[in-house]
């Protein structure tokens, strides 16, 4: 499993998230107290929005804690939303391509979590990928896969927040059509460049921990299969399938 972090607010230097924190996600790459694998080694990125509607990303497949240039990097840059990610390989192989967050135009995504039995759905999963996106296919990991069929449904005029609900349902309805009992686990955050989308799922009873945090708390509402979209300095409620 993975670690993650997001944020969105008034800019602010990445330092502040990942390498400054006393539990910062640096830290955690290399002993994380609170998590089934305590290192997370098999690769970092960063992905930032600036200037330009595109963001900007830096990902390598060496441990977090040992890259200069990503603690240069994060006293440098500063943003007003921005993502980090310290992976622990569970579906592809060690790979800078494999390293989260992926980018395609304005859209960051970065996950952790797996599809159970991913090496018998990869193959009618990847099927489902229009030519243009099966050419934007860069790696080897679920999590991509996910992130190219959510832009497809995206591009199609579906809601962000309804078509990767729709990804996952039909992709739980896959496993179970091929009697996969092993859970589909769903923790991600996803981008465009003005709001952020933070989802918790799970089809067994241990979704990945997940925590949001916000200046003033969001205004209440009833629970659902995914956290609600965000603006800047608000939280929302997460809540399994």
């Amino acid at each position: 499993m993975c670690r993650l972090a997001a944020y969105l607010g008034e800019p602010l230097f990445l330092e502040e998230l990942i390498a400054k924190p006393r539990h910062s996600l640096m830290r955690q790459s290399l002993r994380a107290e609170e998590a089934k694998i305590v290192t997370n080694g098999d690769g970092f990125g960063i992905g930032w929005y600036g200037e330009r509607e595109q963001p900007g990303v830096y990902r390598e497949v060496m441990p977090a804690w040992s890259d200069d240039n990503l603690l240069a990097l994060s006293q440098t840059l500063s943003s007003r939303l921005f993502f980090a990610h310290v992976r622990a390989a569970t579906a592809g192989g060690i790979a800078r391509q494999n390293c989260h967050p992926f980018r395609w135009g304005r859209y960051l995504f970065m996950h952790n979590g797996q599809i159970g039995g991913y090496p018998l759905l990869r193959r009618s999963l990847e099927a489902q990928l229009p030519d243009e996106l099966y050419g934007e296919r860069r790696g080897g990991t679920d999590s991509e896969l996910l992130f190219l069929l959510m832009l497809a449904r995206m591009q199609a005029g579906t809601p962000a927040q309804d078509a990767v609900l729709q990804v996952l349902d039909e992709t739980l309805a896959l496993m179970r059509e091929r009697s996969i009992t092993a859970p589909l686990r769903f923790a991600a955050v996803l981008a465009d460049g003005e709001r952020l989308h933070a989802f918790r799922i799970a089809s067994d009873a241990q979704p990945p921990r997940f925590i949001c945090a916000a200046a003033r708390p969001a205004p209440s509402s009833p629970a659902s299969r995914c956290a609600r979209t965000s603006p800047a300095g608000k939280c929302c409620p997460m809540a399994r399938w």
